[in-house]
């Protein structure tokens, strides 16, 4: 085991915790929803100051490991757009392309998976959803508010399982 198997994981999601995805919110509020679209425009998000210093200071005592709902089919520009940022390498734990299940299930699964061979420090996302669920399963979590909360967004992680 190496040192960097002994340092807690700190897991931050992506979309409004690091990315604000504001810019691309306007495929999702026509019908039908246009998720390719949606995806196509993700790396043109502009970074959240917020959490990209949190996710810089966890980096000096934690492993990064990022936990999103966007689908796998999104890896290439999302490993881009972490690099492109200077934000720390760590897995990229995303949704397989035909799960549909809520984010707030999908991620408390990965999370749980996690658990099971390193500390947890802490889980910072955006879904309050997701956040309820990890404080009652045991995590330490941390709300990112720092974006405008989205109605439509918010539809899409819970009712769709599309991010």
């Amino acid at each position: 085991m190496t040192d960097s198997d002994k340092l807690p994981l700190a897991v931050f999601d992506l979309d409004n915790t690091l990315a604000d995805t504001a810019h691309r919110q306007r495929f999702l509020e026509r019908s039908p929803r246009d998720w390719d679209g949606f995806f196509a425009a993700a790396p043109e998000d502009p970074p959240i100051p917020e959490g990209i210093a949190l996710v810089l200071k966890s980096a000096e005592e934690c492993e990064i490991v990022y936990l999103t709902g966007r689908p796998e089919r999104c890896r290439q520009d999302t490993l881009a757009w972490l690099a492109a940022q200077g934000l720390p390498e760590g897995r990229v734990h995303m949704r397989r392309n035909d799960d549909r299940r809520p984010a707030r299930r999908t991620k408390l699964e990965i999370l749980k998976r996690l658990a099971r061979t390193r500390e947890i420090r802490i889980l910072v996302d955006d879904d309050e959803l997701v956040c309820e669920d990890a404080r009652r399963a045991g995590f330490t979590v941390v709300r990112a508010s720092w974006t405008a909360p989205s109605a439509t967004l918010e539809v899409a992680q819970e009712r769709e399982g599309r991010t």
